[in-house]
């Protein structure tokens, strides 16, 4: 088989520095907040493409509906596009001569068919247009997942981020408590989602597609031309104003070792380098905070005499039954380290609460003194570090053209502190002059407004579970390490590491304890 560079036209797999695949202008960028904003943006995007829609994700749904468009019943009176996902790809397909749509997910989520009857109907009307061509991609080692969440159009249009086309992911920025709309496909009610993805527009779309052709042909689809040329209507949403114009986009990927395609860990190395650089605080939304890695990054800035401030917005816990067992015991140990080197009460845990109601965070922030704004798919555990493909994009102020970015960086993180504290954006900042501080704030406020931050404490794990999170035996660092029993010094918690040294410190004082 050719190797990927020649099947894949201007593919480089190299990164152009540690952390970074690329670097690529763009002509504007909108940060999208929540389902509600994302369904009905992508909407109008997807009906002004000409040439050609790639939709990436670790799952994808064509049974939900978007915001615009007729639904089944209405057909008759309606002429209208349909609202149905699978419809309306359908509608696409017919109504846009030369349109492609290439849709890749995750090989895994093959058995979820079973349960998506209808889903099955939708690929079955598909198989017959050749210009819709759905694949599941197997293209990494037993037990890793696709995770990106990835849409391209027309070579000039991208979204990267951490929302994906499926059920359970649509909710307002109110987050109501009890809301009618948030339903399954099948009419049952699911609670509160919280969810961000980043639109582009321009070269770093180019680049993103470049890399969606590669990820294509690695999961075994024909290799895939680049459009021929760049559409005079971009299919950037009409009316939506962008947050940054003509700034500078990086790109950063991981995936596991697979065939002949080497490890990529820019999106660790990239973390360890962006906390670093943390001068006066971190501001993180993330699924999980269960990665070695990115605690022992935070464990160093913790250690030194004036850290930054880290406030990190997480769920209560992990969904699902596995995941709350592979991540929720790792957790509770790497907390407890951190909080004992934590000496300066400068690092922040919070799960946001509608009433008395958890709202599920399934966004991945990160925002460094306002001077770096970093979303995607990576999460903080340590799947994402070296077994799942993963891609991030981020601004930073320190490159060409982005000196101007900060104030706008500073608006994204307060607007989203207004959202998960029920205030205003200007309240916000009020109560940020008056403390200095985003805990100092958190804590001013409390529990008073519906929507509101608690902080957050680990409760203890059963001592097997903690076991299995120290050996990392259900979210281990490489692919290898899967299926192995492993000794605990090489777990998470790494001899002469400063979590280390605080676990132990830690034990010896329950021992003196219980002496």
């Amino acid at each position: 088989m050719e190797p990927l560079e020649k099947q894949v036209e201007d593919f480089d797999d190299a990164s152009v520095e540690p952390g970074v695949w690329r670097y690529a202008h763009a002509r504007r960028v909108r940060v999208v907040i929540d389902g509600e904003d994302y369904f009905d943006l992508i909407q109008q995007a997807m009906l002004k493409a000409r040439q050609r829609i790639m939709l990436i994700g670790w799952d994808f749904d064509t049974r939900i509906n978007l915001s615009r468009g007729r639904r089944w019943w209405q057909k008759g009176w309606r002429r209208q596009y349909p609202s149905r996902l699978g419809s309306f790809i359908l509608w696409l397909n017919r109504h846009r001569p030369g349109l492609e749509i290439r849709i890749l997910k995750w090989s895994y989520g093959f058995i979820k068919f079973f349960g998506r009857g209808s889903m099955l109907i939708d690929l079955l009307r598909w198989w017959p247009h050749r210009r819709i061509d759905f694949k599941f991609d197997t293209a990494h080692p037993v037990g890793c997942t696709h995770h990106q969440k990835i849409v391209i159009i027309d070579d000039d249009f991208a979204v990267c981020g951490g929302i994906d086309m499926t059920t359970r992911r649509w909710d307002t920025r109110d987050h109501l408590e009890h809301d009618p709309h948030r339903k399954r496909p099948r009419g049952s009610y699911y609670g509160p989602w919280h969810d961000m993805t980043m639109m582009m527009e321009g070269d770093v779309a180019r680049e993103l597609e470049t890399h969606g052709r590669a990820r294509w042909v690695r999961a075994r689809g024909k290799p895939l031309t680049r459009p021929d040329h760049t559409p005079e209507e971009s299919a950037w949403p009409d009316e939506l104003e962008p947050h940054f114009e003509d700034v500078e986009v990086g790109i950063s990927r991981a995936r596991a070792a697979y065939g002949d395609a080497p490890k990529v860990d820019e999106v660790e190395a990239l973390f360890a380098s962006q906390i670093a650089r943390a001068r006066r605080f971190i501001y993180a939304e993330n699924q999980y905070f269960a990665s070695r890695t990115i605690c022992e990054a935070i464990s160093k800035r913790l250690a030194e005499p004036d850290p930054p401030e880290i406030v990190i917005v997480h769920p209560e816990e992990a969904d699902g039954w596995a995941e709350s067992l592979a991540m929720d015991p790792a957790r509770a140990e790497l907390v407890e380290a951190i909080r004992e080197l934590d000496t300066n009460e400068r690092f922040h845990l919070y799960v946001p609460y509608t009433g008395e109601t958890p709202i599920y965070v399934h966004a991945k922030l990160l925002i460094v003194d306002d001077r770096i704004l970093r979303i995607g798919s990576a999460n903080f555990n340590n799947r994402s570090m070296g077994l799942d493909s993963e891609c991030d994009v981020f601004i930073d102020c320190d490159r060409p053209g982005n000196d101007k970015v900060e104030p706008v960086i500073r608006k994204i993180r307060e607007s989203l502190l207004a959202e998960h504290l029920g205030i205003s954006e200007e309240k916000v900042r009020q109560l940020l002059d008056r403390h200095g501080s985003m805990a100092g704030m958190i804590a001013e406020l409390g529990d008073a407004n519906r929507r509101h931050l608690k902080p957050f404490h680990p409760p203890e794990p059963e001592e097997w579970e903690t076991e299995l999170a120290l050996r990392q035996a259900l979210d281990p660092e490489e692919p290898e390490e899967m299926f192995e029993v492993r000794t605990p010094g090489r777990g998470l918690f790494r001899p002469g590491s400063l979590l280390a040294r605080a676990r132990e410190k830690l034990q010896r004082k329950r021992g003196s304890t219980n002496e």
